[in-house]
């Protein structure tokens, strides 16, 4: 027994060395983006759709298919039934003079075989309409697919900014303890020395303790941000991602606003879908106006084949035996006159379609007004990072020449603990502050390019 559990603590460290071994995968942020269009699932159910309504475009034609049915019947009466007659039958050489009339009576068989073939097709120029729709409905869902796509990759992109931004944070959080540990040994060295009072090691050890609780949310955040895109990747519970540095994009970008805008409302994938939409339906409007105010044309034609014997005794194969009872071809002109009352259901289902439609454009127009907005928006704050970039890095500059200047007047004893925790305190705060004006405006060009419609990259790699 005690050896079975010494091999399974062996077994157990064995595997926890080889998960603790195991490599961090690197990854870049265009192979971010390539793993989630690749496994996100979201995304594959509307591939899925867009693979459905492909296969109903490429097969719309199928409606000029005639309806087909089939069909063989062998019955059995419950009861025996007889059909009788009455036979004139002249006398012998009285040629066309009739002397009595006899009764003639014959069962029939209780067994019956039939068939049945029938091929309709009914034609309406709503056939052709119908035909664009499908096109129509299928090229809706590339928008839609691209729209999916376009957005999934934007937040991945944000995503992966986001944890690189958190990195930095816990790294600059980690640098900041190190150097309060190291301010708490020289307040220690100094104390011991008689050169510090103890409410100087006291300060210095509060300062380092407060640091250590925001490094593990930190660290907390920055670990539920690498499972969140873990997972929208595809990736198993628990991967270690190594994520590549980016380059800050270009801050001298010319942002035209009106020309910027322009494309926004031309280009942008919400307010394509949105229009493409408004066309499909006055093609569903189109079609059912030629459903109901035109006449469709039906053609027909059957074939039912009746076995004339008994088919238990007979044999089916004798030709002369198979008769057809009311086979046909048939032409057929139907029109619905009552569709043509105003006040007809069907004449207010087209109406309500115009409704729709008008309310359809009115949500286009709003949503052309809050694109305008939107991109105004971001421009302002593009803008305004472009402006205050080499500002806030002129500050961290200042921070850290006053913070070294303090450090060194607290190693000659003529700063005390405080002022410069509060030194250090300004420099984080103003290197913070370069870190989230740079995911400010990494994120605002990468919201511009999904809102005007080009390759993501297209402003954030120049």
């Amino acid at each position: 027994m005690e050896g079975m559990k010494t091999w399974f603590l062996v077994v157990l460290v064995v595997l926890g060395s080889h998960l603790t071994a195991q490599e961090a995968q690197k990854l870049s942020i265009d192979q971010a983006v390539n793993l989630a269009i690749e496994h996100n699932l979201s995304l594959s159910n509307t591939k899925r759709d867009l693979a459905a309504k492909q296969r109903k475009a490429d097969t719309a034609w199928n409606v000029f298919i005639p309806t087909v049915d089939v069909s063989g019947t062998l019955a059995r009466m419950n009861e025996a039934s007889t059909v009788s007659a009455l036979v004139p039958v002249p006398p012998a050489g009285m040629g066309g003079v009739y002397d009595y009339v006899m009764p003639i009576s014959r069962e029939l068989p209780q067994w019956s075989l039939s068939s049945r073939f029938s091929a309709t097709l009914t034609l309406n120029v709503a056939l052709f309409e119908g035909l664009k729709n499908v096109r129509m409905d299928y090229e809706n869902g590339k928008i839609g697919y691209e729209k999916a796509r376009a957005q999934l990759e934007r937040d991945v992109r944000k995503s992966y900014i986001q944890i690189l931004l958190l990195q930095e944070n816990v790294k600059l959080l980690k640098e900041n303890l190190a150097a309060a540990e190291k301010r708490l040994e020289t307040a220690r060295a100094n104390y011991r020395g008689g050169l510090a009072p103890e409410l100087t090691v006291l300060q210095a050890q509060v300062g380092a303790e407060n640091l250590k609780p925001a490094i593990q949310d930190l660290e907390n955040s920055l670990q539920l941000a690498i499972e969140s895109l873990a997972m929208s990747l595809g990736l198993p519970h628990g991967t270690r991602l190594e994520l590549q540095s980016l380059p800050l994009p270009d801050l001298s970008l010319d942002l035209d606003m009106e020309a910027l805008i322009s494309r926004a409302v031309k280009d942008k994938p919400d307010l394509e879908e949105l229009r493409r939409s408004i066309l499909l339906l006055q093609s569903t409007k189109q079609a059912n106006f030629y459903q109901l105010y035109t006449p469709s044309l039906s053609l027909g034609w059957t074939f039912d084949p009746t076995f004339q014997g008994d088919p238990m005794k007979d044999n089916w194969f004798d030709s002369e035996s198979w008769k057809q009872r009311s086979g046909m071809f048939s032409i057929t002109l139907a029109w619905r006159l009552n569709s043509l009352l105003p006040f007809s259901r069907e004449a207010q289902g087209l109406a309500d379609l115009d409704d729709t439609i008008a309310k359809m454009n009115t949500s286009l127009a709003m949503a052309v007004r809050g694109t305008e907005t939107e991109v105004y928006s971001i421009i302002l704050k593009l803008q305004k990072s472009q402006q205050s970039m080499n500002a806030l890095k002129l500050n961290v500059d200042l921070a850290k020449r006053a913070y070294a200047l303090t450090e060194d007047a607290y190693k000659a004893g003529l700063k005390d603990i405080m002022e410069i925790t509060n030194a250090d305190l300004d420099l984080r705060k103003a290197q913070l502050e370069v870190m989230k004006e740079q995911f400010n405006y990494i994120t605002g060009l990468l919201d511009l390019e999904y809102a005007i419609g080009v390759p993501f990259g297209t402003l954030t790699r120049s």
